[in-house]
């Protein structure tokens, strides 16, 4: 690899160009990081705060719970759950156990869920009780072993659990063979061993479209999972005095692996943030004043837009990052300048990564700054710019894909061996390289830049929104003869779903119907893939070969923009 160019080494700073990564178990690596930092703050959730020591005990319970009924060296557990203390313990007790942590976002249909518990294998099932009916649901359909019930107020700070339990809490009936967790953590005594792994085992499955089509599992090893958060850690020189707020959700990779991974490996604090509201974030903001700000554009668009965020004192804010989404130059100037005013250095920094290497694989460096820059590649991270779909690399300033390698790229799209081929891919130089369906260029310093998708995805506050799958489930409604789906511009979201529907019967277009479609889609559809607007066309435009040509719709979007 040393025979590859990397001109952005020269901006490293006191960044070292390469690490050591062990050949260890990702929960074994934890375990050494809370040992360094045992009386230091792992995590704080609602206002209560817990220390590394805390942690490993939880997740040595919980694993001792996991092998207790069952869960082998190879078995995957789906953790169905948001951001919250008990989806973290179960995330890692679930890796010294050897197992597979299949991470599910618990707003999924059942009809997702089902297709996640099948495709994975899923043995045992982990949630909140506010999830567990549609979740035992699928588990029944999908012959999973046991599902594992806990509550979002189990690490609640006392007066909040005590009102959460009183007046908010879901009453649910568990099933005979299900497991409350508080109830049975009590009968277990004693830890069991770390299983034996090798660091290239599959350790997580992440969900993503891709580069096209219906959602994939996104395999990931334990050294995956190590290198990227080193990485990160590294990049950000986080420790003990640092805090970063986990807005992005754990079933995400930018939450799961920037947010709380990379957090613990740099023995940093990270505050769990279950459910994104505006108003309570911006309270948490002024509260634990983090040292890192890491977010999506729509994020950052919300806290811009808001008076009282505008009015806090950001001497606190080391940095803020911004990723999974392009970062519009005035959303960026909106932010550096409400910092700069109050009295911050702090400046809103873009990064860029995908779930076939974790998450982030190159950011901005915090000493240089190039306008409109994704940044450059993290340490043992390499990147180049090629003719798209060969292994043709084009020269500085010019646009092709941008393919990377290195210890953060997949094991590779589970149960998907021509899906895994065409993205994962030889070069003449010997290396394998991931090609991101993605057009991007690369200066002469080594610092790249996103043009635009390669195929067809739409991306929504941060989450990929496949119009193919979109336009699947509008088309199943009796009354709808064809229909097209694109991304339009959004205040708020950045961009939006649009869906242009034609109709069998042209008279029937109307408000109350556009709303009926909305509806019809939110029942298989997570909210982000679901149509924000819909237009009514008598007629589609068609390529030649009688294709909906969605290029002419775009076209027609972006001329009302202008």
């Amino acid at each position: 690899m040393g025979a590859i160019e990397r001109p952005w080494l020269k901006f490293y700073g006191n960044i070292p160009h390469n690490l050591n990564y062990p050949e260890k178990s990702l929960f074994q690596v934890l375990k050494e990081s809370a040992k360094r930092h045992s009386n230091s703050i792992a995590y704080t959730f609602m206002g209560a705060s817990y220390t590394y020591s805390h942690l490993i005990e939880e997740i040595e319970r919980f694993a001792s719970l996991l092998h207790s009924i069952g869960l082998k060296k190879g078995d995957c557990a789906s953790i169905v759950m948001p951001t919250c203390p008990e989806g973290v313990i179960a995330f890692y007790a679930v890796n010294k156990l050897g197992g597979v942590a299949s991470m599910v976002h618990p707003l999924s249909t059942e009809n997702e869920i089902d297709y996640y518990f099948e495709l994975s294998d899923t043995k045992i099932a982990i949630t909140l009780d506010m999830f567990y009916e549609k979740v035992k649901s699928s588990a029944k359909r999908k012959n999973v072993k046991r599902v594992i019930v806990s509550s979002i107020s189990r690490s609640m700070p006392f007066l909040k659990k005590t009102i959460y339990n009183a007046f908010l809490k879901k009453r649910v009936r568990i099933e005979e063979n299900d497991l409350l967790l508080d109830n049975a953590l009590k009968k277990i005594d004693g830890y069991v061993e770390d299983e034996k792994v090798d660091v290239n085992d599959l350790a997580a499955i992440l969900y993503s479209g891709g580069t096209t089509g219906f959602p994939k599992g996104v395999m990931l090893s334990n050294r995956n999972l190590i290198a990227e958060g080193m990485q990160v850690a590294v990049w950000g020189g986080l420790n003990d005095e640092d805090t970063i707020l986990a807005i992005l959700p754990i079933f995400h990779g930018f939450g799961l692996s920037v947010c709380i991974n990379a957090v613990f490996m740099g023995g940093a604090r990270t505050v769990l943030v279950p459910k994104f509201e505006l108003k309570d974030l911006i309270k948490t903001i002024e509260k634990e004043k983090p040292t890192f700000l890491i977010g999506v554009p729509t994020l950052f668009k919300a806290l811009v837009d808001n008076d009282r965020f505008r009015r806090i004192r950001f001497d606190f804010l080391k940095s803020a990052f911004c990723g999974a989404d392009t970062l519009p130059e005035q959303l960026k100037r909106d932010f550096d300048s409400i910092v700069e005013k109050s009295g911050g250095k702090a400046r809103l920094l873009e990064g860029y990564g995908l779930t076939e290497a974790v998450t982030a694989v190159m950011a901005m460096p915090l000493n240089e700054y190039r306008s409109g820059s994704m940044g450059i590649p993290f340490p043992d991270m390499y990147a180049k710019i090629v003719k798209p779909e060969t292994d043709e690399e084009l020269p500085p300033g010019e646009v092709g894909e941008m393919v990377i390698s290195g210890p953060d790229v997949m094991i590779g799209y589970l149960k998907n061996e021509e899906e895994t081929e065409r993205v994962l891919k030889k070069h003449k130089d010997g290396m394998l390289w991931l090609h991101t369906g993605d057009l991007a260029y690369m200066d002469g310093d080594g610092f790249f830049y996103f043009k635009q998708r390669l195929k067809r995805m739409i991306k929504v506050s941060g989450y990929n929104v496949y119009p193919s799958e979109v336009e699947s489930v509008l088309s199943k409604h009796p009354l709808v003869k064809n229909v097209c789906v694109i991304g339009v511009k959004d205040e708020y979201q950045m961009t939006k779903v649009k869906a242009f529907v034609e109709l069998k019967d042209f008279s029937l277009a109307s408000d109350k119907l556009a709303d009926e479609l909305k509806e019809f889609a939110a029942r298989d559809l997570i909210k982000w893939s679901c149509p924000k607007e819909i237009e009514f066309r008598e007629k589609l435009p068609l390529t030649k070969i009688g294709k909906v040509d969605f290029k002419v719709l775009e076209e027609e979007e972006r001329r009302k923009e202008r």
